[in-house]
């Protein structure tokens, strides 16, 4: 714990600019926006919380899907990485035995350590995210109690970036930290997140968004054991690339999609189910290739059958990425981007949705980036697709004729420059020292 005003005062004069430019993964000249949020951030909590005088500080990011499209729940691999837009928090324990979460633009009704029944009413809301997870790490053997938050985020809900793995793997670390003597593992952590989205927010998710953030940079995840996935930081050096990562928010909403996300799920398992197993990743993908008329024949949708194709190449495909990062060829890495980009559009076709054939915001983005890059550039669809964003790789170089083009014609703000984040979820105190 140290004191607020202290904190304050070392954050705006800079004491800490090159601490925060190892977490944030920048030069230490480009830490001040990260320093005035924190400055922020104990402001909203001293005013939350008049009488505090002495905090914790806690910071959870986002994250982006760097490879392995829709391949993660077919026990399938993925890459994925952190990235330095985070939720950050100023928390002191409480004795009320409940937790207490603010905002500048959110409230949440406090949880009660104590009352931990699955509720369907609550459904979709940050409490139930909360209850989840005090219930599944009191399930674990631990005991919890209350403490007191105010935070914010720069993590937007619907940008992709995972905001709620975010902050699952916030509110676990917390208590971790605050109860649990740190001793629950950042993998771990993962899966609480998890437990909690799945059971008490009645959300079924994977494990990528969570393992990203709880580890930090660029991280090889395969679910071949969804149990205990294996899971490797990639040491790769991305500004040695000259390259920089874009984010580019389409237009395109995720409304009404959910059925859209629970076909490719279904359909890939369909074909699975032909082959008398649960997942494509326990089919061998030369036998499903010489079975493609038997599939026809017994009824699997055309559909169904060029999805698990891109399954197959696009499982494959994150391997090779990963050989071309940990073998420092980027220009490899970049074809793969844009054969996964290509495999998304033709096999999995979640780029748009049939019935709305007007509204092709994601194909279009990804039309305007291959006129602006070409072969120079990585560019796919990122995350689940059909609406909402589109990852590009830019030579720095290129970089404001990029954005031109795209908010030319997408309009202004749209195409976000993120940056790679080494750490994961971190506890302030430990690296302010």
């Amino acid at each position: 714990m140290k004191a607020i005003d202290k904190l304050k005062t070392d954050f705006l004069g800079d004491v800490y600019a090159d601490k925060l430019a190892v977490m944030y993964g920048c030069e230490p000249k480009e830490t001040g926006y990260y320093a005035e949020r924190f400055a922020t951030l104990l402001d909203g909590f001293t005013t939350s919380f008049q009488e505090a005088k002495e905090v914790m500080l806690f910071s959870s990011p986002g994250r982006i899907e760097v490879g392995g499209n829709h391949t993660d729940h077919q026990h399938g691999c993925v890459l994925t990485a952190a990235i330095n837009v985070d939720i950050i928090a100023a928390v002191r324990k409480n004795k009320e035995g409940k937790i207490i979460w603010e905002a500048d633009n959110f409230h949440m009704d406090p949880v009660d350590v104590n009352e931990l029944e699955i509720n369907q009413k609550e459904f979709g809301t940050s409490e139930a995210i909360v209850r989840g997870i005090v219930s599944k790490i009191v399930q674990m053997g631990y005991k919890v109690g209350g403490f007191d938050c105010y935070c914010m985020t720069d993590v937007l809900q619907g940008s992709g970036l995972a905001s709620s793995a975010a902050y699952e793997v916030l509110v676990a670390s917390i208590l971790n930290e605050l109860y649990c003597n740190g001793e629950i593992d950042p993998i771990e952590i993962a899966k609480i997140g998890q437990y909690a989205e799945n059971n008490y927010y009645g959300k079924p998710c994977g494990l990528m968004d969570q393992i990203a953030s709880a580890v930090g940079g660029f991280v090889s995840i395969d679910f071949r054991d969804t149990i205990k996935p294996e899971v490797d930081k990639i040491e790769f050096d991305f500004k040695a690339t000259h390259h920089v990562i874009c984010l580019i928010d389409t237009g395109a909403v995720h409304i009404d999609l959910s059925e859209e996300y629970t076909l490719i799920t279904e359909e890939m398992k369909s074909v699975a189910k032909f082959f008398q197993s649960d997942y494509l990743r326990e089919v061998d993908d030369k036998l499903f290739l010489r079975q493609l008329g038997g599939l026809r024949h017994n009824g699997v949708g055309d559909r169904a059958i060029l999805r698990a194709l891109h399954f197959f190449r696009e499982n494959q495909r994150t391997g090779e990425q990963l050989s071309a990062l940990s073998d420092n060829n980027f220009g490899e890495f970049l074809s793969l981007v844009r054969q996964s980009g290509l495999s998304s559009y033709m096999y999995l076709q979640n780029i748009f949705v049939s019935s709305r054939p007007n509204n092709q915001e994601v194909a279009l983005t990804l039309a305007i980036c291959d006129e602006l890059l070409g072969s120079k550039g990585g560019y796919r669809v990122h995350g689940g697709g059909f609406g909402g964003t589109v990852l590009a790789f830019v030579p720095l170089i290129d970089l404001e004729h990029f954005r031109e083009g795209i908010e030319g014609v997408l309009g202004e703000g749209k195409c976000q420059v993120l940056s790679i984040r080494p750490m994961g979820f971190v506890k302030l105190s430990e690296i302010l020292k």
